[in-house]
């Protein structure tokens, strides 16, 4: 297994980022809303092709940095998905958390998040246990 391999890391960060349309798009798009505080008019101010763009990158680089982990020690299934729920709850989940205290984002905007990184990351682990 290659440090780095193209179609892995962009299958697992596709299935992230359909983690995210899904998440945000249909399941949870109004509650997220409200808990951000933002308007349908704030929301459609931005521009959605640098978001869109941007978290795709930012995405791809978690999952090249995933990958790489996976490729150097070449752990079993159960391992890969260890890595990615436990990359999730121990690091991204509480460094967002933190954030959201200073920011004094709600509790339900966070949780919010937090299940998206959460099923996002088990998403992408998926991905790479199938394409080994």
């Amino acid at each position: 297994m290659n440090d780095f391999a193209l179609w892995p890391v962009l299958a697992g960060t596709a299935a992230f980022f359909g983690v995210g349309a899904l998440w945000y798009g249909v399941l949870f798009s109004k509650p997220w809303q409200r808990a951000a505080g933002l308007s349908d008019a704030q929301l459609k101010s931005g521009n959605m092709a640098l978001i869109f763009g941007l978290t795709f990158a930012f995405e791809m680089l978690i999952a090249m940095v995933l990958w790489h982990l996976i490729a150097r020690t070449d752990p079993p299934a159960f391992v890969v998905m260890m890595m990615a729920v436990g990359f999730a709850v121990g690091v991204m989940i509480p460094a967002v958390g933190i954030n959201y205290l200073y920011l004094r984002k709600p509790l339900a905007m966070f949780l919010i998040d937090a299940g998206h990184l959460l099923v996002g990351m088990a998403a992408m682990g998926g991905v790479f246990i199938a394409l080994r």
